[in-house]
């Protein structure tokens, strides 16, 4: 099962990075395969550290892909590492495996320190869309533009209905990018 989350780390000159990443749970360590070349791979494997962000506020996932910072941090408590402010609860880990791979790495993480912050009220549909279409956009260049444009047809039915102010906003800032890439492929199919 992978649970979306968001994952912050740090640099070697303590620059941090914030992004939507799937992880999954393996005899009670986080696992966390990134691409290659990839920020947060680097960034583990340099510091050994990383902050899991547990958040029902889908703007964070859609920000952090189009470059719109809707989230500040606070210092975590065991790692040399940073928690979003406003989150549901926070995971501080400290890398202990490396299972290397030409193409996506296997980073196992223990849990050193885990704290709840906020109740979790629950998912509404339009949050499950927009984390849906933040994946399609992590994937533009890696699918075909008449597949996302049908998940996307599918994907509104739920933001049509069941969206907040922060899902459409959210929502708006994704579809802004999937509508540049197609305009970009269109020009490069004109020239």
């Amino acid at each position: 099962m992978i649970y979306e989350t968001i994952v912050s780390t740090v640099n070697g000159q303590g620059d941090v990075h914030v992004t939507p990443f799937g992880i999954r749970m393996q005899d009670g360590l986080v696992v966390i395969s990134p691409y290659k070349p990839s920020t947060t791979l680097q960034n583990i494997l340099t510091s050994g550290q990383a902050v899991l962000n547990l958040t029902d506020d889908v703007r964070i996932f859609a920000g952090a892909l189009v470059g719109r910072q809707v989230w500040s941090l606070l210092s975590a408590e065991k790692v040399a590492g940073y928690r979003l402010a406003d989150t549901l609860a926070h995971k501080e880990l400290k890398l202990v495996k490396v299972e290397d791979d030409l193409v996506r790495p296997q980073l196992f993480l223990a849990v050193v320190h885990e704290v709840q912050h906020a109740p979790f009220q629950g998912f509404n549909r339009a949050q499950a869309a927009v984390i849906e279409l933040a994946v399609l956009v992590s994937r533009l260049k890696r699918l075909p533009m008449e597949k996302i444009q049908q998940e996307m047809d599918y994907l509104w039915i739920a933001i049509e209905k069941t969206a907040g102010k922060r899902e459409l906003e959210a929502w708006s800032w994704l579809v802004e990018v999937v509508e540049n890439h197609q305009a970009d492929l269109n020009d490069e199919n004109l020239a």
